[in-house]
């Protein structure tokens, strides 16, 4: 790094479930200097014992997830010198258990994602497979979340009004978009989307969009279609006619 320009005052969360509190620290800020940076500084030079969850420092495994100043934030991609002359407080993610100090406990992510049917094509559907290229730029977009939770931290169903026993969440969301979406996927999770998936509590604030570091498009291109599909499923009445006429057909002789 080069010369230090300034110090910056940091006020770090320190504590775990049963309590905690903020302590300042005053950290040397250097040119490009992250506010990943200013953690390690801490670690390193006065306080060994905090915890920080990180691992690639280039924003794409998504570990260091925070609330910087209340906005979450990856810390590895969230300048310094954009806070010059203000203190800058760093909490751990407020939607999920506190392990310790920065760590939170994000597990419950996981057990969501057990519980969505995975990519199923057709049985007899050995390829090759051959899709438009608009297909393709869709299911690309919604691949790359990096599992970072910032849009499950900041959605205020999942924060606020203890959503996740019942919504799953943008990031859950974007996963079941990229499935509903493809192609050649054959299975309807219409069912899940309106029961356990809960997608009717989400009134598209578009909040989860403004902190994902992907820049994926959340709400437009996932939670809205995905709603609409709830939609024409199960609230459209030619759709309810449909369905019932079918059930009412003899089937085809062979």
């Amino acid at each position: 790094m080069g010369a230090a320009m300034t110090d910056a005052t940091l006020h770090v969360f320190r504590g775990d479930k049963t309590g905690g509190d903020l302590r300042t620290y005053q950290v040397p800020v250097t040119e490009g200097m992250v506010v990943l940076d200013a953690i390690h500084y801490i670690q390193q030079h006065e306080d060994s014992t905090l915890a920080c969850r990180w691992n690639c420092k280039a924003a794409k495994c998504g570990s260091c997830s925070a609330e910087v100043n209340g906005k979450p934030r990856l810390m590895c991609k969230t300048r310094l010198d954009q806070f010059m002359g203000s203190p800058v407080t760093v909490r751990p993610l407020a939607a999920f258990p506190l392990i310790k100090d920065l760590v939170t406990d994000v597990s419950w992510n996981y057990r969501v994602n057990q519980e969505i049917p995975p990519f199923t094509p057709a049985r007899d559907d050995t390829g090759p497979w051959r899709m438009y290229p608009e297909d393709v730029d869709r299911m690309f977009e919604f691949r790359r979340c990096i599992e970072c939770f910032l849009c499950q931290d900041v959605c205020h169903v999942l924060r606020e009004h203890d959503g996740t026993s019942r919504y799953y969440g943008p990031r859950f969301m974007v996963r079941i978009a990229g499935l509903e979406m493809h192609p050649k996927d054959t299975v309807s999770r219409a069912h899940l989307l309106r029961g356990r998936g809960g997608i009717g509590f989400c009134n598209i604030t578009k909040c989860c969009e403004e902190v994902c570091p992907e820049e994926i498009h959340i709400t437009d291109n996932a939670i809205i279609p995905l709603k609409e599909r709830v939609a024409d499923e199960y609230f459209d009445p030619w759709r309810a006619l449909l369905r019932a006429f079918r059930g009412r057909r003899e089937p085809r002789g062979t």
